[in-house]
């Protein structure tokens, strides 16, 4: 099922990115990542995927912004938030923004795929 699943992973984490990407691709995803809220409107803009992944806390455009700006689109993608912040109230922000699941960083790997299969499910 993983190999239908198709994931842009959103985080300003160049070597985060690079590790999780291999890792979901191993497991038989498809990702691509990009490493700024700019760029995720961009490709959001041109692409469609069934998951995105996406840092909250990011320089110029936080990924609360742009998990409105997928609401505001009404893009169809399930959006699972990450955080390093352990915080209630970003967390309910996120649900009520749309996002479909909330992981806080760091996180298992295998944590992070059931998140992933859960959101492409629903």
């Amino acid at each position: 099922m993983s190999e239908e699943i198709k994931v842009l992973y959103v985080d300003d984490e160049e070597q985060l990115l690079l590790l999780v990407k291999n890792h979901l691709t191993a497991e038989g995803f498809t990702v691509e990542t990009v490493n700024s809220g700019e760029d995720a409107f961009e490709i959001l803009g041109k692409k469609t995927f069934d998951v995105i992944l996406l840092d909250i806390r990011m320089p110029r455009i936080s990924g609360i912004d742009v998990l409105k700006h997928i609401q505001q689109k009404k893009i169809k993608s399930r959006v699972v938030m990450l955080t390093a912040v352990d915080d209630l109230s970003v967390a309910l922000e996120s649900v009520k923004n749309g996002a479909t699941d909330y992981l806080t960083k760091p996180y298992e790997f295998e944590t992070l795929v059931s998140a992933i299969l859960r959101a492409a499910a629903k």
